[in-house]
């Protein structure tokens, strides 16, 4: 069948289904599928174009145009065209769902010329912690969640609805620890500065040294590489990258999930560094601890008491992933380590936001057992 042929009859089955209605109406299933399937190309677009993005800045002066923009750029077009379909015909979301993927989108939108006019301004804007570069990760965050929301209520029961939660789960996961890329690219730089090979383009590395007022030396490298207090990775690590596992694993009700969805991103940084590196371009830590912290977050859900099982939960993840830590330390590059102490923090940190979200899980109706009741209820009215 030719291309032409194939968008006719695309056009031809979708124009019937453009018509203005209120979000949570009654959405066909083929038109269900095809919209989340959208969002899945969307979003391994933009992940894709992220991975590339953060090599490249670590290797390249910035440029709009960069090839790693335009990939993004992909997906972000992509988001955008599903978007209006939601907002315009209320097909495939509920309210909720709506409108946290359209003020994610929007935000989204801001953020892009907001960050190209602090670029302008600012040049490198050395950190990905910004506040330009903070507002796209927060329209990425409202945007998945909004997709999650609207596939968990939406979607009929079975293996494909449990799988496409953890796959937009991994998603939620890439968005959450983007930021934190920057040390795991920055200790990666800086021994290549140290072994007299750096890995940065001289432009870059004289422009960062410009930028600070500075020469090209190693205190320059170490604060392009690592500009953010060291404190902030492991206890970013303990209190925001659980709290995802934490919800993948309830939304989806299965033993092991939490594991599932931090060995899948896991994974996915463990094949797309060496491709990057093959092809020139900066290598990166991989955070293997994740892994250990998310099965901690599976065998706390062994515990039927939410309080219980955050309070003891939170201790566990935390004693745990400061002993992967150090263990992937010794056998492999990790961003700076600090004392346990700094780690007990983000373990109380945890603990609240964890309480927090099983306060909120319940709220509103988020645990798998809430949605099979609902199923049940429907099927014997």
């Amino acid at each position: 069948m030719s291309p032409k042929r194939s968008a006719t009859q695309a056009i031809h089955w979708a124009l019937p289904y453009w018509t203005r209605g209120e979000a949570g109406r009654q959405t066909p299933e083929d038109l269900f599928r095809v919209l989340y399937f959208g969002w899945l190309v969307a979003f391994s677009f933009k992940v894709l174009g992220a991975s590339w993005d953060v090599s490249w800045h670590f290797k390249w002066l910035r440029d709009d145009l960069a090839p790693p923009h335009l990939l993004n750029s992909v997906g972000t077009a992509i988001a955008l065209t599903l978007t209006i379909i939601h907002l315009y015909t209320g097909y495939g979301v509920d309210r909720t769902a709506q409108r946290l993927i359209g003020w994610g989108t929007a935000i989204f939108l801001i953020a892009v010329p907001l960050d190209l006019i602090n670029h302008r301004i600012n040049g490198l804007d050395i950190t990905s912690w910004s506040p330009s570069h903070m507002m796209l990760y927060i329209g990425t965050l409202l945007m998945v969640s909004g997709v999650t929301r609207g596939w968990f209520v939406g979607a009929p029961p079975g293996r494909t609805r449990t799988l496409v939660l953890g796959a937009l789960g991994v998603f939620l996961l890439e968005n959450v620890w983007f930021p934190a890329q920057h040390q795991e690219y920055g200790v990666f730089g800086i021994a290549a500065w140290d072994r007299g090979r750096p890995e940065a383009e001289p432009i870059l590395l004289q422009f960062a040294a410009d930028q600070m007022g500075r020469a090209v030396d190693r205190a320059m490298v170490v604060k392009f590489s690592l500009p953010v207090p060291d404190e902030l990775y492991p206890v970013y690590g303990v209190a925001a990258a659980m709290l995802v596992l934490i919800v993948a694993r309830a939304m989806t009700g299965r033993l092991l999930t939490a594991t599932a969805v931090a060995a899948a991103y896991v994974a996915y940084r463990a094949v797309i560094w060496p491709l990057l590196a093959v092809t020139g371009f900066p290598r990166s830590a991989v955070p293997l601890f994740l892994i250990a912290g998310a099965l901690m977050v599976d065998l706390a859900f062994l515990i039927r008491n939410p309080v219980l099982r955050a309070l003891a939960g939170s201790l566990a993840v935390t004693v745990v992933v400061d002993r992967a830590l150090h263990l992937q330390s010794a056998a492999y590059l990790t961003p700076p380590l600090v004392s346990p102490m700094v780690l007990a923090a983000g373990g109380v940190l945890l603990a609240v936001l964890w309480l927090a979200v099983e306060w909120a899980l319940t709220r509103f109706r988020l645990r798998a057992q809430d949605m099979e009741a609902v199923v049940s209820a429907t099927a014997n009215p």
